[in-house]
Order: C-alpha cells, then structure tokens, then sequence
C-alpha cells in the first residue's frame, strides 16, 4: 500500500532509505510516497514540480512490481498538480525499467539518463514547425537577463554566417526579468535582424529538467555532467528537427559555469554533427559587456551608464514605470550586499 509520507519520522526513514541506495537526500519536494511491507519502508519517491526524483527501493525488490506503484504514483499526483508532462533522471542502468512505464528516453549521459513520461517534447516540437526554415541554419541559446548589447552583438554576428539563426530564449523563470519580460526584450532587440527565429525553450534546454543532481556521487564531475546531458538533449533531438547544424556561443572570461558549459558543447556537438563557433565577446573601455553588470548600474540607480550595455529598447524598458518593481528589487539587493560587506 502506498502512503503519503508527511511526519518528520516518516521523512526520516525516507531519507535513511535513499542514502543507503547511494543516493543524496533532497528536502525541497512538494509530496514524498512510500511503501511499506510488515512496518518497514522498503520503497520512497518524491516529485518537485514535474521532475520525479528520490526512488529509491530496498535490494530485495528491486526489478518487481514496487517501482511501477511508486512511480505510478508519483506520475498521478504530478497529473492532480496540473503537469501535462513528468520527467525523471536515473542511472543508464535503469533506462529499461522506466521505458516499461511508457517513460520515453530523452538524452543520457555515461552516468545520466532523462526520461520524459508524456509527449511534452513531441508536442511543443510540432508547436514550433511554422517555425522550420530550409538552408544553412544555426542556433544561439541565451537567457537574458536583461538583453544587453552582448547578447545583440553575438546575434547579429551569427546571423550573418547562416540563412537562419534560431534564437532559443531560456523559458524556465529563475531569473530577476521574467521570461515574458526577457522574451519581449529579445524580440525588440533584433526585429531588424531579418533571418533571426525566436522561440522559448519549454523544459528542453537549460532548465531544472535537464539538469540532475541527486543520485551522483559526491566525487562526480556533477556542473560537467550536466551540462553533457542538456547539450546532448539538444543535440539529438532539437537540432535534427529545425536542421541545426551550427551553434554559436560568446567567449567567457568571467563565468566558470558559462565557461564549462561551452567547454560541454565543444566535446558534444561534434559527435552530432554541429560544429560549435565561438565569437568574441563585445567589451566597452571598462571590460565586458554582461547582463550582471547592467544589473549591477540598475542596482546602483546608474541608468546613464546603461547607453554602453545595453540597446535603446533595453534601456527604454529598464527606465520605464513598467520597470520600477525590477529596479526597486535590484537597489535593495545592492543595498543589501552593501550592508552585509559584499
């Protein structure tokens, strides 16, 4: 019998449970199950948001019955919560298991796989094929927060080595701007760039989807590991589907995660077929244009300095009643790191 696991001592057995099969125990999730048999825990899971994660089961049943109920139930109550589509990473090993659970393979890494219960991803493909462009085609990936005159100078660079340049602006919302926000910025800023295609990215790229952590290894390459599984998902099934065959990235000086996650694409993308051009970053007299620094002069209420980073509708935006809440946010973060010596 299933039952929802809700006390601080039923937690508990859980997470002994999870951490005996090697797994890391995460407290962030929105419903725990469990499975008992003569009063002891021999199966848990969890689901935060539509990512199913934490299965875990005791030796003896592993490859019966039990991880069908469980993630049977994990799968309906993310239904309840309004997901069209539920995803899962597990070890390759376990690929098979999940696939008999009508569980489709999305993309796996040597110690990675993600499965996708639901046709989200066929779905939000065929969403997108008004958008399917014949020729040379190429893609850029970029999250924009805000839309800066970096994020214009790598687009206007790559549209001119392809016959279209598909514009993958980051959906998932973790960002200070929105995506409604980012997404429109993006769409003023290259309305002049004739062969640019925009569209969101769904669950597909760069998102809490594509991103595991919980059953690696404290001694695992995990930042590396991830972004091979995300760049691989991208590669295997995005690219083919719209004919990208080129993909462009800036050159990063700063950020060692945006660094590594270039450093992933050059590794992967050739086995696909997609060559990877980096361009070199814009730079003002002061460095490098990045979206942390126009955050950081809206932060310090700067907004003359903003005509070097970023674009007349970027910077329209950004001085604009519809703006005062992102900027009210951005001085209070600056007046609070000032406060705490940061």
């Amino acid at each position: 019998m299933i039952v929802e696991l809700a006390s601080n001592s039923e937690r508990k057995m859980a997470q002994a449970l999870i951490e005996a099969r090697g797994l890391a125990f995460e407290e962030c999730v929105d419903v725990t199950y469990g499975i008992y048999e003569s009063e002891q825990l021999v199966a848990t899971g969890s689901r935060a948001g539509n990512i199913l994660k934490m299965l875990a089961l005791a030796p003896e049943h592993q490859g019966g019955s039990v991880l069908g109920e469980l993630a049977t139930e994990l799968v309906m109550s993310g239904l309840r919560a309004g997901h069209e589509s539920l995803f899962v990473y597990t070890k390759p090993e376990f690929v098979l298991s999940f696939q008999a659970l009508n569980f489709t393979l999305l993309a796996h890494q040597e110690k990675v796989a993600l499965l996708e219960y639901g046709q989200g991803l066929t779905k939000w493909l065929e969403s997108k094929k008004g958008l399917m462009r014949p020729g040379l085609n190429g893609a850029v990936v970029v999250n924009c927060n805000p839309f800066t005159n970096g994020h214009l100078y790598l687009i206007e660079n790559a549209a001119q080595r392809v016959d279209s340049l598909y514009v993958f602006v980051v959906k998932e919302d973790r960002s200070v701007f929105p995506f409604n926000m980012r997404y429109w910025l993006v769409e003023q800023g290259v309305r002049h760039i004739s062969n640019a295609v925009l569209l969101d990215t769904s669950h597909y790229i760069v998102s809490g989807a594509t991103f595991p952590t919980y059953f690696l290894k404290k001694d695992d390459p995990i930042a590396r590991i991830q972004m091979e599984l995300d760049v691989t998902l991208f590669a295997s099934r995005i690219a083919p589907y719209f004919g990208i065959t080129r993909r462009f990235v800036g050159t990063e000086p700063n950020c060692a995660l945006t660094g590594g996650y270039n450093a992933a694409m050059l590794r992967t993308l050739p086995a696909h077929g997609i060559e990877l051009q980096v361009v070199e970053r814009k730079q003002t007299d002061t460095g490098v244009i990045s979206a942390s620094k126009v955050r950081e002069l809206v932060g310090q209420g700067d907004l003359a300095r903003l005509a070097d980073y970023v674009p007349t509708t970027t910077r329209t935006f950004l001085e604009s009643d519809e703006a005062a809440p992102i900027r009210e946010r951005l001085q209070q973060d600056f007046r609070n790191r000032a406060l705490n010596g940061c």
